[in-house]
This record gives structure tokens, sequence and C-alpha cells, in this order.
């Protein structure tokens, strides 16, 4: 029995995926596999990549916070900002990063040091798995999987 994925931000539906075979979520307390039939949780994502595995192929999102329920048969993602990993831009990725980190050395009012430091640690974050895809070279990829099967 598969499990259904759905990976969901306030402002839409960004994947959903019926027949997942597994699922990796970066929650807070630490990395988590989840497989069909799995218990139940509902715990708080923190900064990191949630992989959705089917067959051979993978789906991979940047999430940045949220929450994440876990039933027996389905997975719902509910991330604070998420984007696919595949189509993080590296350019934009990097530009925010040296603009945060020159707020943060040349120092901001009090209201936006947190708001500068977390875009920081967004663009950290995003160059990480950008950097992970590049090295790892072709992956296929579910969203590729189904159009051909249509």
């Amino acid at each position: 029995m598969p499990i259904h994925v759905e990976v969901v931000t306030q402002e839409k539906k960004v994947f959903e995926e019926p027949k997942a075979d597994m699922v990796l979520i970066p929650a807070s307390e630490g990395e988590m596999g989840v497989l069909p039939h799995h218990a139940p949780v509902l715990t708080t994502l923190g900064f990191g990549e949630v992989v959705i595995r089917k067959g051979g192929a993978e789906e991979r999102f940047a999430v940045y916070g949220g929450v994440v329920d876990v039933r027996p048969d389905k997975v719902v993602v509910l991330a604070d900002l998420a984007e696919s990993s595949f189509e993080l831009d590296m350019q934009a990725i990097e530009s925010a990063r040296e603009r945060a980190a020159r707020l943060l050395t040349e120092g901001v009012p009090p209201e936006l040091n947190r708001q500068a430091a977390l875009e920081l640690r967004r663009a950290e974050l995003a160059l990480k798995i950008k950097s992970r895809l590049q090295a790892r070279g072709a992956v296929l990829r579910i969203v590729d999987q189904q159009e051909n099967d249509e």
C-alpha cells in the first residue's frame, strides 16, 4: 500500500503524490523517514529538505519551518515556505545570502535583525541543497515520470 503525500503552503498546494513509497522529513528533532502504515505523528518542521520517493524517482522540496501531519496512509507537509529543490536559482540565492550577511554585519534596526537572520539561514540552506543536487547529477523526478505516463 503506497502513502499519499501533499506539500502545502499558505498560498497553494505545491505538490501531491497519491502513491509514494517513502517520505523523508526534516522534523525539528531530526530527520524522519515515513513509510506506509507509519504511526500517527504531528510534529514541527525544521529548515531542511523533504524528499518524496516513488519507485526510482523522487521529488525534493526545500522547506523553511511549518508542521507535518503523518497518518498511516497520508503525509501532509504544511510548510511556512516550500520550493522545489530542482528549481532553486543559484544566482538569486547567492544574492540573497550576500544581502542578508551584509545587513547583519553593517547592522540593522532591531525589528529587521530577525528577518535578516532568517533570510541568511534560508539562503545558506538553499545553497547547500542545490550543491548536493548538482553533485548527484541527473535525478529521475516523479513529475517527469507522471508526464511520461499520460
